[in-house]
């Protein structure tokens, strides 16, 4: 498995940034206790802890180790990776919990690490196993018969997406609705100071959207996972394996969301008659599309992403969903502090951003890649 192919590297990347957000937040009260940074190691056990803080810290680190080892199964003997990857988990552990003393909401311990570092461990060593049983390689055969040569861009992409919806979004599947909460905060940075009157004013006000523009916004962003696995993937029928599998994936997802932000009875109150001509659109124009090249996918996935940020930031963040935020923010739902609204923000320009790498490359690679 060569690393530069494969998802497992900035996947692992990725969730190291989220244990390193989820055991810093709120990153705020930093503070000089007058001990160094690493005295908890010698301290004695904690004397008050629960089954779930024992299991989330052994289970939140098994995933890094095992993403670490698949990212560096390059060579013999392979069980180096495992070893590599359990000490990157460990040392990971390591710095986080000794930035965890300057910070009053946190509490550094060594028996978290002991259990970091023992889910780092058993991950890699997961890892190895299912290497050493094939399913590594039956992995690699498939992508190579479904994927283009690279794509784990784009595969990154799509496992990312889901996550933005766990996060409700003010539109359903409508994600970066960002330019409203980006003029305010740069209102309250610059406030009281001299660059405040020379910030960029709105003609007008934004305006609600209409039923037929949510329509449209739904319909797009249904159809952007859709088009980005056209993009790399080229046969019809994993096409629309894929494409359906986004598809309920982004439904279930957004029903989980609503499920559990306003509970069990409203799981499916989000589907509205906007909704529904919007989803009903995508899935017709998934099955018009799926003989469409790929490069010709990747022009009309740009052009879908931009029309659907230019009609979503049109319109004002709804009462009803700032409403939401806030029992959100006061954590009545476990949204990994709020990197799941961030990945909603950023996922749209993230992908925007991959596409114009790609097509900015040139030579035999980016040929291959998008015919």
């Amino acid at each position: 498995m060569q690393r530069d192919q494969s998802a497992a590297y900035p996947l692992a990347l990725l969730y190291a940034a989220l244990i390193a957000y989820a055991s810093l937040f709120p990153f705020t009260g930093w503070r000089d206790q007058g001990i160094v940074p690493w005295a908890y190691l010698w301290a004695p056990l904690p004397q008050y802890w629960t089954r779930f803080d024992v299991g989330g810290n052994l289970l939140g680190y098994m995933p890094l180790g095992f993403l670490w080892t698949l990212a560096w199964l390059t060579g013999r003997p392979r069980w180096r990776a495992a070893v590599w990857a359990s000490l990157a988990a460990a040392l990971q552990s390591l710095v986080l919990e000794c930035l965890q003393s300057y910070l009053p909401l946190r509490v550094a311990s060594n028996l978290d690490l002991a259990l970091n570092a023992a889910g780092g461990a058993t991950g890699a060593l997961a890892a190895l196993a299912l290497d050493r049983l094939g399913v590594m390689a039956r992995w690699q055969r498939f992508r190579a018969a479904w994927f283009v040569r690279e794509s784990r861009g784009a595969l990154v992409l799509l496992m990312l997406w889901p996550v933005g919806l766990l996060f409700p979004p003010p539109v359903a599947f409508g994600l970066g609705q960002v330019l409203e909460r980006l003029e305010r905060v740069l209102a309250e940075w610059l406030q009281d100071t001299p660059w405040t009157g020379r910030l960029p004013l709105r003609d007008m006000d934004l305006q609600p959207l209409l039923p037929g523009a949510e329509a449209v916004c739904v319909a797009l962003g249904a159809l952007v996972p859709c088009l980005l696995a056209y993009t790399v993937v080229q046969r019809r029928w994993p096409r629309a394996l894929m494409a359906a599998s986004a598809l309920l994936v982004g439904v279930l997802v957004s029903a989980l969301s609503a499920g559990l932000s306003y509970g069990p009875l409203y799981a499916w109150s989000w589907i509205s008659r906007p909704v529904e001509w919007g989803l009903l659109s995508a899935v017709g124009a998934v099955l018009v599309l799926i003989r469409l090249p790929a490069r010709a996918c990747v022009g009309l996935l740009i052009l879908a992403l931009v029309v659907q940020l230019a009609v979503l930031n049109a319109a004002p963040q709804s009462p009803y969903f700032a409403a939401t935020l806030q029992s959100w923010e006061r954590g009545r739902f476990i949204h990994f502090n709020g990197l799941a609204q961030w990945v909603g923000w950023l996922w749209p320009f993230g992908a925007l951003a991959y596409l114009a790498s790609r097509m900015g490359r040139t030579g035999y690679g980016a040929r291959r890649q998008w015919t």
